[in-house]
Parts: C-alpha cells; structure tokens; sequence
C-alpha cells in the first residue's frame, strides 16, 4: 500500500464513468465524474431514482471495481488496486450504513458490534473490551444480550450505526439511513452523525430527503449519472442549528 499525503483527500474521483452494455450499446449510469471529499466532511448525495447515486455510493464503498476512470481513496489508487488489496482497504476505512440495518438475526446485538472485528487481527480480549466500549458510548449497554427482532427500528439503526463505527473507520457510508425510520427515530440518527462527524468521522450519505441532507455541510446533486449542481449547506439540520 502506499503511504498517503496527508494534504490529500479523503476520496478523489476524476472522470469515473459506469456503463452496462445493452444491445449494440452502452446505457450510461455515471458520466464524468470529478469529487472530492477532504477528511472531516458531512458530504450529502441527492438526486431523483435512477440518477446513479446508489452506483457512486457502491464504488464509493469498493463493492464496484468496474467503472473507467481514476478513484483514490486514503491515498491508495482503487482503480490499480487488485481484489484482496481493495477488501483490505475497504475493512481498515469504510463503515457502512444501510437503509434495512443489515443486522444478523441470529446474532445479538453484542455478536453482531463484535463482527466487524472479528476480521481483524485482535485476540477475543481485544475484540470484547471495544464492543464493550462501543455500547456504553450508545448507550446501549443494556441491549446488548437482545437480538435485532426484539429491538425497535431506530434502535435496530442504533446498533447499525455502532457496528459501523466500532472498529474506527475513517469513513461511514450511509445508504438512505433513516428510509425506514419515523421522523423522531430519523432526527436521533441524523444528530447521532452529526456528533460522530463533529469527532471526525467522514461521513457521505445518500438521501432523497433535503431535511436530511440539510445535516451535512455539503450537497453534491445528480442526475441522469451527471453531477449537476454542488451547495454548502450550514450543517446541523435544516436551518443549520
């Protein structure tokens, strides 16, 4: 791997482009796409369906190698990387975030915080002490013998998000990650970002929602795979608070 410049960012896209073929021709998904994220950002993707925003999410999230064009993350070029390189790189700097939890059912919520950490070389003393951690710092100590289809959706999101964080990554992704929450359950994730970011997680959500998108300090608009139109955003919520 190489060493990263610290003055570089986080994320660094230029002219990534994604196609599938149909027929004698190519149906574009994403098309000339030049994006920055600097460590430390709130950075909010938002556009109508089919604009591409789960696709970018996706290469974002290194679960897509194929697309033309150059993409560093943390300093490493993703598009030279070969697949265990870029599994090794997704593991030590990307927490994910999902819009349906993706918690294990049959695992409680302890086993599924201890997880993510299971991949990682640590001994079960190691791995114990940061999910431990990790639930008094949710507040969540005492669910952690429960499993998901005994907790609420904003508390089954809660443990997502933990899961997410519990092994320090630099960077969450977070797919529509109150889509399934009410509107009281959703503002208690997005403040939850909001202080995670404000401790210096770089976070990147996708979201239809402008409330929601009012959280981050950036938004990066798309459509028809196009960056259309890029905003600052006061951060903290809707009217910036």
């Amino acid at each position: 791997m190489i060493e990263r410049d610290p003055t570089s960012p986080l994320i660094e896209l230029r002219n990534v482009e994604k196609a599938y073929p149909q027929g004698a021709a190519n149906v574009w998904v994403l098309r000339r796409i030049d994006l920055r994220v600097e460590e430390g950002e709130f950075l909010s993707i938002m556009g109508p369906s089919g604009a591409g925003k789960s696709t970018l999410l996706h290469i974002l999230g290194l679960h897509d190698a194929e697309f033309s064009g150059s993409f560093c993350l943390a300093g490493q070029p993703v598009h030279e990387l070969g697949r265990k390189d870029r599994h090794e790189l997704q593991k030590r700097t990307i927490g994910f975030v999902f819009q349906s939890y993706h918690l294990l059912d049959e695992l409680t919520v302890a086993e599924n915080l201890e997880l993510p950490l299971s991949y990682r070389n640590l001994k079960r003393p190691e791995r114990e002490a940061i999910v431990a951690d990790t639930l008094d710092r949710f507040q969540i100590v005492g669910k952690k013998d429960l499993y998901p289809r005994q907790l609420s959706g904003g508390q089954q999101q809660l443990v997502a998000v933990a899961r997410a964080l519990v092994a320090s990554p630099k960077l969450i992704l977070a797919d529509e990650p109150t889509g399934n929450l009410h509107s009281d359950q959703g503002r208690e994730i997005m403040e939850l970002f909001c202080r995670l970011n404000a401790e210096g997680t770089t976070i990147v959500q996708v979201t239809h929602s402008d409330v929601n998108a009012g959280y981050g300090r950036r938004v990066v608009r798309l459509r028809d795979g196009w960056i259309v139109g890029q905003e600052a955003r006061a951060g903290g919520g809707p009217a910036g608070s």
